[in-house]
């Protein structure tokens, strides 16, 4: 049974979410993303401006790049319509990487004070003249 009624419209049997060839998203939705990231933007800069320090600085400066990273693979790259295969296969590479990178550096930090318990020179004995 084909769909002549529609040119546009889905197949039937593909789910809502879907979209069909050719088909434009609304403008509206790219413009507030836009927003979106131009106060993700702002709030990265604020990080600086009101000089933080340490470990809540460079949390709040990943968090925001992360924010806005996803926002733009999801919505300017066209992965929040793609299919969910796809996106395991770019989005989860990159994310095994970080997970093996996080496991490396703490096996690297831990064989550095290791080494260092166990390689530091001895404390000197005061020589006796």
């Amino acid at each position: 049974m084909e769909n002549t009624e529609h040119p546009h419209a889905a197949p039937v049997g593909d789910h809502p979410g879907a979209h069909a060839p050719g088909q434009q998203h609304p403008l509206g939705i790219y413009f507030k993303i836009w927003g979106l990231l131009f106060v993700l933007s702002t709030a990265s800069y604020l990080v600086d401006y009101f000089h933080f320090q340490g470990l809540l600085r460079w949390s709040l400066i990943v968090v925001f790049m992360l924010l806005k990273a996803g926002l733009i693979v999801s919505v300017f790259m066209h992965m929040l319509w793609e299919r969910l295969a796809l996106v395991y296969a770019i989005l989860l590479p990159p994310l095994l990487l970080f997970v093996l990178l996080g496991i490396g550096a703490l096996e690297a930090d831990y064989t550095f004070l290791t080494r260092g318990a166990f390689f530091a020179p001895a404390t000197a004995q005061p020589a006796a003249h």
